[in-house]
This record gives structure tokens, C-alpha cells and sequence, in this order.
């Protein structure tokens, strides 16, 4: 069997490396020439003297471990700085040797100043030709079509890019009236007025030829869908007619609530040869308070966008439009218009095409 000297053991070694350097830092009086060779490592610890013999063996190993330890840190901490120094930095220990070294210098020319680039501007379609010309035309179709449809129309207007296009202009299906935006000339009357064929008429009244045609159609398409005859009470009206109609109106309730209710002369949309008002007929025909609850009425609040019509004034807009709700009040603006703003889910004008609100005149 084979015994290991306990002097040559690695723990053992370690341990009296530790013990032979604490030991040296303990200063030892020097004689003269009479002075005493100082003990061999082996003596001491044989022999440890009266001022060590004062300490408990396992507190003098402890000391000894410590201040090994110490001699290990200060080692480190030199090794670092001079790979600093060297401008060299230690694998193991990046983060220190950064905070060490600082941030990195500015260059003479100072720091780069980052470019943003603007966005482009977004395209006119008023510098399209093939717009322009449409436009020109009179042909609102053609027009809504060249620009990609009727929510590209729509979108474009509401921004403020095309601003060729006029919603002032009486003459297309696009005009917006409110009680802001009186016609120009305020006595306006359209060029193209007919009565809309196979539709029952309470009174004398045309539509323009777009809007009688569209009427027509829908009115022939909800008999067959089995909703019942659409007849209507009143289209267009001239600056004179309504003139008496607001009057009539003012008579009545007054003129806070003929505001609710009519449009003062050059402010209706009826004016416009655009707008009608259905009522729902079987052998005879309702009144416009019959509308909302009738199957006509639901027809139409459904399917009239498939034919170019909106409901112009709806449940709880008065704040938008200054108008009560009108569910026989129908506008025609076209199908490709109409269609937009069944899919956007407007429920006026105003907000259609990007205006204020205009509640009162």
C-alpha cells in the first residue's frame, strides 16, 4: 500500500503556501551579529513561537486562507489594468474592461446627424389627364371610374388632394347642400328633369334623368323581392316651391322647429333634382310617417345603395345635419358612390367627404 506524505499533498501544499505567506508579513526583530538565523518553514510550524503559539491553529489557517484570497484579487486587478493599459481586453471580463475604458471617443467632426427622408406627397388625381378629362366631360360615371371608384373618389376628395372637384357644383351627384352650403346661384334649377317611369306619383314632381332611372329600378326591384309597391309623395321642388313649404312649416311650429323639419329656399336638397320622398303604397298609398315601419321601408334601408340612393337623414344625426330623422328621404349620389358609403357605414355627408358638421344655418 502506497501512503501519501502530507507534505506533498496538493491541499496540503496550498495550505502552507497560504500559512508561509501570512507568517512572512509578521515582522521579526534583527540582531546583530549575535542574531538567530530565522526558522526554516518546517521549525515554525513545528515551533510557531510564543506570539503564534497565543493563536488557535484553525484561526491562524483561516488567516492564512484570507489573506491568499487577497493576494488572488490584487493579482486579478493588476492583470486587467495592464491589459487596459495595453489596449487589450481580457476574454473573461468584457464588461469590466469597458467600464473601464469609457465611451468611445467623438470624432473631430462631431457625431453623424442622422437624414430622415420626407414621405412623398401623396399623388393628385387632378394632375391624372384621364381623370381631368372625365371630370370635364360632366360624365360623374366616367369621372368616379378613372379614379379607381367610388371610395378612391371619396378618400381623395375628403383629403384635400383633388381639389378640381367641387362639391359646391349643383351640377353633379355629388353635391353636398346643408344648412352651410347654400346652391350658387340660390334659385338653381337642373336642365334634365323627367318623371321616373312605372313609379307612382302622389303630385307632379321630376327627378333628374340619372336619379328618375335609378328610381325606377328600385322600385321595380322591391315589388319583385315581394316588399310591396313604392310609390312617392314629392322630388324635386324650385326655390318658389319651397319657399311656400318652408313658410307653411314656420306657420305651424314655428321657426325653431320648421328648422328640424324643412329647409329654408336655396338651402333643400330637393332643390337639387337629386332627393325624393317615398311613401309605401298598396291600393292606395301611406303617408311619409308610414315609411320606417313598413316592409317598403325595410326594403329600402337594406338595398337602396344598390341603386345610387342613401338615406340622407338618419336616426340620431341631427347633430350633423340639424334635420330630424327622415326614413322616406332618399338622395341619389350614384351606385359607385352609394356602394362606398354602405361599406364605410356612414350615415351622412358630411362625414362621407370629410365637411363640418352643419347643424344649424
Amino acid at each position: 500500500m502506497t501512503f501519501h506524505d502530507p507534505e506533498t499533498s496538493p491541499r496540503r501544499a496550498a495550505r502552507a503556501e497560504a500559512e508561509r505567506r501570512a507568517t512572512a508579513a509578521i515582522t521579526l526583530p534583527h540582531g546583530g551579529p549575535d542574531a538567530v538565523e530565522p526558522p526554516s518553514r518546517r521549525n515554525l510550524r513545528a515551533d510557531p513561537g510564543p506570539r503564534l503559539r497565543a493563536i488557535p491553529l484553525l484561526v491562524r489557517r483561516r488567516i492564512a486562507v484570507a489573506a491568499l484570497a487577497l493576494v488572488v484579487v490584487a493579482s486579478g486587478a493588476v492583470a486587467i489594468g495592464a491589459a487596459v493599459a495595453s489596449g487589450k481586453t481580457p476574454a473573461t471580463e468584457p464588461q469590466a474592461a469597458a467600464a473601464i475604458a469609457g465611451p468611445p471617443a467623438v470624432p473631430a467632426e462631431g457625431l453623424p446627424v442622422p437624414v430622415i427622408a420626407e414621405a412623398p406627397a401623396p399623388k393628385s388625381p387632378c394632375d391624372d389627364p384621364a381623370f381631368t378629362s372625365a371630370l370635364a366631360s360632366g360624365d360623374d360615371g366616367a369621372t368616379i371610374a378613372a379614379i379607381g371608384g367610388g371610395e378612391a373618389f371619396r378618400s381623395a376628395v375628403a383629403s384635400g388632394i383633388a381639389p378640381c372637384v367641387s362639391l359646391a357644383d349643383a351640377t353633379r351627384q355629388w353635391v353636398v347642400v346643408n344648412k352651410q352650403r347654400p346652391y350658387d346661384p340660390a334659385n338653381y334649377r337642373p336642365n334634365d328633369l323627367v318623371m321616373p317611369n312605372g313609379v307612382r306619383a302622389l303630385e307632379d314632381s321630376a327627378l333628374r334623368q340619372r336619379a328618375a332611372d335609378a328610381l325606377s329600378k328600385l322600385v321595380q326591384a322591391a315589388e319583385d323581392a315581394g316588399a310591396g309597391e313604392i310609390g312617392y309623395l314629392s322630388a324635386f321642388r324650385s326655390y318658389e316651391t319651397q319657399q311656400k313649404t318652408y313658410a307653411a312649416r314656420v306657420s305651424v311650429g314655428g321657426v325653431a322647429e320648421a328648422d328640424k323639419e324643412s329647409a329654408r329656399a336655396g338651402f333643400s336638397e330637393h332643390q337639387s333634382g337629386l332627393a325624393v320622398d317615398i311613401v309605401p303604397c298598396s291600393r292606395s298609398c301611406g303617408t311619409l310617417d308610414d315609411v320606417g315601419g313598413s316592409t317598403q321601408g325595410a326594403w329600402v334601408r337594406d338595398h337602396a345603395w344598390e341603386y345610387g340612393f342613401i338615406t340622407r337623414y338618419e336616426q340620431g344625426r341631427i347633430d350633423v345635419t340639424g334635420y330630424e330623422p327622415e326614413p322616406w328621404h332618399l338622395r341619389y349620389i350614384g351606385p359607385e358612390l352609394a356602394k362606398a358609403y354602405h361599406d364605410g357605414g356612414y350615415t351622412t355627408l358630411e362625414e362621407f367627404f370629410g365637411l363640418p358638421a352643419a347643424p344649424s344655418y
